[in-house]
């Protein structure tokens, strides 16, 4: 048969141990290329990358030639590889041998232009920049070179124009994690204390991660617990649930980045930016409860707080109310007179409660009085000045409590007002530091994002 017969004619008295010119001053050009099947996975801890690639070679080898007007007009053959000389090219961003499929044989066309053709799963070191999880992109490089053989012997050139390279998504699979963006392909010389120079051929693999489910599974659950934290603030100051309200908040929160921790990706140089967002996330949530637990300490009614000082009425219930732009500013006002009338109302009444029924405010004056008087009903009877003695005096000592609190009333209200003041002033604060931390980061994820 002709295929027999060619193939004994080829390597019958071919030797694979040496390079196949006939000049030994004669370079062997092997031109290659390089499509991206799949990514198959990204190893952010330990910094390696595996991909697919379909790996193609060829190179002209000047003892394999042949007239096809000999052999029944065959212009190509498939040799076992193992049979010829194939160049040492490889990688040097090798970490792993991976699991490739052997593909033992090669094309042979009658000009001696030889053909390599293979799949090749790649594990190759890779710095990877994770600080724009989840929207980062990230460009590894695969660097083709001959171990061996300098410059002068073997040198690279590519199969296909550099700008076909780039775009070709032919055979990529990106139904996965990662979408391949481009492939950029550049040759160059280099050399190793000043020894002979080697060619290498660089191609740079540039995929974007997809954040979607990164999005949905971590961002938006957080922007969720953030947006009850900042309703929270709607709740009364002077009730405890908002403490415990955002207590809860923050346990869940803690358990949510329990429960994401192991979704983050994990290195020794950095952290994500995403991971610094939750942090800052939890310290604001702490800042919350803590404003919290500030502002019901405040307005809380206790029977030993002490009045208002002025300089904190001008500060936050005069001009606070004005700045914060509060409607009801005018209601504070018209408390605090309202509470002053209050006050003069009861020492109206108290200076009335201590005169007697005929006009003394002391009872041993009223004696005196009735000895001058001897119309008096009382006058006569000791007994009878003896019970209402006492009767005056629990009148004076319940007037006196009513009078204390009435007092504390005064002083809780007073409180309260500043309380509520100062609890719009802090969730105000709040509440811009909170915006421009999301519009921050916001700006910055839509800029990777885009680029």
């Amino acid at each position: 048969p002709t295929l027999r017969r060619l193939s004994h004619y080829l390597l019958a008295h071919y030797q694979k141990g040496t390079r196949p010119v006939r000049d030994w001053r004669t370079t062997t050009n092997v031109a290659i290329d390089l499509m991206v099947y799949a990514i198959l996975s990204v190893d952010e801890k330990n910094q390696v990358l595996t991909t697919y690639i379909w790996y193609r070679q060829h190179w002209t080898d000047e003892f394999l030639r042949w007239d096809p007007a000999h052999f029944d007009n065959l212009t190509q053959i498939s040799l076992p590889v193992e049979s010829i000389w194939v160049p040492d090219i490889l990688i040097n961003e090798f970490v792993d041998v991976g699991k490739s499929p052997h593909v033992p044989y090669v094309y042979v066309s009658h000009h001696g232009e030889v053909q390599n053709l293979k799949p090749i799963q790649v594990m190759t070191a890779c710095s990877l920049d994770i600080y724009n999880f989840p929207f980062d992109v990230q460009n590894c490089s695969l660097t083709f070179t001959s171990w061996l053989h300098h410059i002068r012997d073997i040198n690279l050139s590519l199969w296909r124009q550099p700008e076909l390279v780039k775009f070709d998504r032919s055979v990529f699979m990106n139904q996965g994690e990662w979408e391949l963006l481009y492939v950029l392909s550049r040759f160059q010389e280099f050399s190793v204390k000043s020894s002979d120079s080697y060619a290498e051929m660089k191609f740079y693999v540039v995929i974007r991660r997809r954040p979607l489910f990164y999005t949905v599974s971590l961002l938006l659950p957080s922007i969720f617990l953030m947006v009850m934290d900042i309703v929270g603030f709607y709740l009364p100051p002077h009730s405890g649930e908002r403490v415990s309200f955002k207590i809860t908040l923050l346990l869940g929160y803690s358990v949510f980045l329990i429960i994401v921790s192991d979704t983050l990706p994990a290195t020794a140089v950095g952290t994500p930016l995403i991971g610094v967002y939750f942090v800052v996330c939890m310290a604001l949530l702490v800042i919350s409860l803590t404003e919290t637990i500030l502002i019901v300490r405040l307005v809380h009614k206790q029977d030993l707080q002490p009045h208002v000082p002025e300089w904190v009425k001008r500060l936050l219930l005069e001009r606070a109310t004005i700045l914060l732009c509060i409607r009801d500013r005018k209601k504070f006002s018209q408390s605090r007179m309202q509470s002053l009338d209050i006050s003069r109302q009861v020492e109206n009444n108290d200076s009335t409660a201590k005169l007697t029924p005929y006009g003394c405010e002391d009872p041993r004056e009223c004696g005196a009085v009735g000895g001058t008087r001897p119309t008096l009903a009382f006058s006569g009877r000791a007994e009878g000045s003896a019970a209402l003695q006492e009767v005056l005096r629990e009148t004076t000592a319940i007037r006196q409590l009513l009078e204390k609190r009435e007092e504390f009333r005064d002083v809780a209200r007073e409180w309260l007002q500043v309380g509520y003041v100062l609890d719009v002033l802090l969730f105000r604060v709040y509440l811009a530091a909170v915006l421009a931390y999301t519009i921050t980061l916001g700006t910055l994820w839509s800029v990777w994002r885009d680029a």
